[in-house]
């Protein structure tokens, strides 16, 4: 597996378990942080991760 293909699984595997944890915890008391708003972050984590992730192969590639 190249180096842009295990960064972009990455990134899509956070997102995921964003969207998991964003639908489903929101009800979920934790004294620290709600689990949904953390969900939310990890969703926005994971869809530049994977942006960033393609738009790096795709200049190196071209380079």
């Amino acid at each position: 597996m190249t180096k842009v293909a295990r960064h972009a699984t990455g990134g899509t595997v956070t997102a995921l378990i964003g969207v998991l944890l964003w639908v489903f915890a929101g009800g979920v008391e934790v004294p620290v942080f709600e689990l949904d708003k953390v969900g939310m972050v990890m969703v926005v984590v994971g869809i530049v991760e994977v942006a960033v992730t393609l738009v790096r192969g795709l200049g190196h590639r071209r380079a």
